[in-house]
Order: structure tokens, then C-alpha cells, then sequence
């Protein structure tokens, strides 16, 4: 049997102040002919504007079905911030729950970046192509999500490009934005995670979440702590979400 290699999905480099765009667009504060206009002003040619509208179309502006509820409550949360900087959890947390590619570049920069705040290149590449296979796409793929996490905060490029430094981690204290990035990791995940190591998972790597998330956990609407084993706590998506 010939094994096929998950799907990609994330290929585009994408920039913050494109997400903050498409934000207002969904948010009813501007047109989609306004972003259009900003991303021939970047340059874009025929191709690569249609290729990064559909990226866009993904995180934001036409989620897919499962994800409608989970990006407009992100876009209520978020849709008063005065700089494209301020859009960045709500970027990442789109692009988690949209795109698993963005996510597990995200998972393995943040674990390779967590003892020495750096790493190489090369080093996410090979852990992608172990995952996604050693194709031409694939590398291309990552660099894109790793220009674009970059152009989001998170690292900062080093060394002519071949290693990534990690930003020092912003944290967040409003609780309904915490909740919301952590139900992103979930939907990423698609699974529980334990909640002992959810301040320190790696896909959320650019940010402290500066909650106590047991309490969190108790008055949140969309997610709950279950005991599994022998009583160790896992955080979940509640049923009806």
C-alpha cells in the first residue's frame, strides 16, 4: 500500500495587516474591494492575489461550516484593535484551528525554540518532510508559514535566514481571548489535552496565557476539564461546540 502524505493547505506566505483587513471585512468595517486593493498594493500578481484571497477566505472571511461560530466569536473579541499587532492571537488561532500545516510548524518551532530560544531552519523542515514527505511543496510550505509566523511576532529570523529566534512571548490576560486561543489548540489538536502542560504547549508558543486556566475552565461556556485515569485533568471542547 502506498502511503499518502496529509494534505497541505497552508501555502502562502500571509501578512498580519491582511488578516486585520479581512477582520474588518467580516466584521462589516470595510469591503473586500479595500483588501483587494491592498494586496495589489503588495504586489500581488493575478495568481498569487486569487491564491492568498483563499487563504484569507479560510482564516477569516468564508470559514468552513464547522468553524463559522468559533471565527466570529474571534472576530467579536477582536474587532476593535487599533494595530494589525493586536490582531496577531486572533491570527494565529484562525490559522490553527484552519490549517493543521500551520499548526504543526507552530508545534515543532515551539519545542525545538523551548531550551535555547532558537533553532535552525533546516531542523522544522526535516521534521515536516518526516510528516508531509521530503516534496518540493512541502519545503515551500514551510517556509511560508515560517515567514508568515515570523511577519506574526513570534521569531525572528537569524543567520542569513537559517535560524529562528524566538520572540519573547507576549502575554494575554483577557480571559475570553485566553479561552478562545486555547479552544483553537483543541480544534488543532482534536483531541483533550492535559491541562498541567497547557500553559507551556508548544502551538501556543508565542503567548503566555496569564489566567489561572482551572478557574477559566470553570465559568468558560465552550470548554470543560474532564478527569480521565488516574484523576489527571485534560481540557475539552464542551459537547455542543
Amino acid at each position: 500500500m502506498i502511503a499518502i502524505a496529509p494534505q497541505i493547505g497552508f501555502d502562502r506566505f500571509i501578512q498580519l495587516d491582511w488578516v486585520a483587513t479581512s477582520l474588518g471585512v467580516r466584521a462589516g468595517k470595510g469591503s473586500v474591494d479595500e483588501l483587494s486593493a491592498q494586496l495589489r498594493v503588495a504586489g500581488l500578481g493575478k495568481e498569487a492575489l486569487a491564491k492568498t484571497h483563499t487563504k484569507l477566505n479560510g482564516l477569516v472571511l468564508e470559514p468552513r461550516p464547522d468553524l463559522v461560530d468559533f471565527i466570529d466569536r474571534g472576530v467579536r473579541l477582536f474587532a476593535g484593535t487599533t494595530t494589525p499587532a493586536d490582531v496577531a492571537p486572533f491570527a494565529w488561532g484562525a490559522a490553527l484551528a484552519a490549517y493543521p500545516y500551520f499548526g504543526r510548524v507552530a508545534e515543532f518551532t515551539g519545542r525545538l525554540t523551548s531550551i535555547q530560544g532558537d533553532c535552525s531552519v533546516a531542523e522544522v523542515h526535516r521534521r515536516m518532510s518526516e510528516v508531509y514527505g521530503d516534496r518540493e511543496v512541502t519545503k515551500r510550505a514551510t517556509q511560508a508559514v515560517l515567514q508568515t509566523q515570523a511577519n506574526w511576532g513570534a521569531v525572528a529570523r537569524a543567520e542569513k535566514g537559517k535560524r529562528l529566534v524566538r520572540v519573547a512571548a507576549r502575554e494575554l490576560t483577557d480571559r475570553r481571548t485566553v479561552a478562545w486561543l486555547i479552544e483553537a489548540a483543541l480544534r488543532y489538536q482534536g483531541k483533550a489535552m492535559a491541562l498541567a502542560t497547557m500553559q507551556s504547549t508548544a502551538v501556543l508558543y508565542p503567548f503566555l496565557l496569564g489566567q489561572p486556566l482551572a478557574y477559566l475552565m470553570s465559568i468558560s461556556p465552550t470548554l470543560e476539564v474532564r478527569a480521565e485515569g488516574s484523576g489527571d485533568q485534560f481540557v475539552a471542547l464542551r459537547a455542543r461546540f
